[in-house]
């Protein structure tokens, strides 16, 4: 059974359940249409997640906060190293440390999921990156323009099979053959036709 398939028989007899839209793109840079993806979601109704970071997760996060009314709330998936880990996996009592990367979470998140997971970027596949709990957290994703971490979730997304499209400057085209919108009215209506789908 596909992931998309196995949440809809999950949550058909859920009274009220939400619907997740994921942004991924730049921890480092904000793509200029971050703003109105946070704010179209928002419209939408639906719940924002994000990676909890700066950049495009920061500006999507930021727009969605800031848009009136509206029901949905802002989730940020935190990666982190936890030193000791091994002590904890093993129940040998130690010293162990809980450390955040710099700007996690970002300001506008409302409710935090802290890991333990610390990889990204090129290793954002590997089974210790967060990227897995973004991909299967999501109702659907947008993808804004980013680097190795970006592209290791959209990979994911297309394997376990969860709706994804890209917008904004992709360059020369969004990896993986995922769709682009064009317009933000394609966009709309890719959220709209997925989430009717997946409710």
């Amino acid at each position: 059974m596909s992931i998309p398939a196995a949440k809809r028989r999950a949550g058909a007899n859920a009274l009220g359940r939400r619907t997740v839209i994921a942004v991924i793109g730049s921890g480092r840079i904000a793509d200029p249409h971050a703003a109105e993806v946070g704010r179209l979601i928002a419209a939408l109704g639906h719940d924002l997640l994000t990676g909890g970071g700066r950049g495009v997760m920061e500006a999507a996060s930021r727009a969605f906060f800031d848009t009136q009314p509206r029901r949905g709330i802002v989730i940020g998936i935190v990666p982190a190293r936890v030193r000791g880990l091994h002590a904890l996996e093993t129940r040998t009592a130690a010293d162990v440390g809980y450390e955040l990367p710099p700007g996690y979470p970002n300001a506008w998140v409302e409710l935090a999921i802290y890991t333990h997971l610390p990889d990204s970027g090129e290793d954002g596949t590997l089974g210790t990156s967060r990227n897995h709990l973004n991909v299967l957290t999501a109702d659907a994703i947008v993808a804004l323009p980013g680097r190795e971490g970006t592209e290791s979730e959209i990979w994911l997304a297309t394997q376990y099979g969860v709706p994804i499209i890209a917008y904004g400057l992709h360059e020369p085209s969004a990896p993986h053959g995922i769709p682009h919108a064009k317009t933000v009215d394609d966009l709309r209506a890719f959220l709209v036709r997925t989430t009717a789908t997946n409710a």
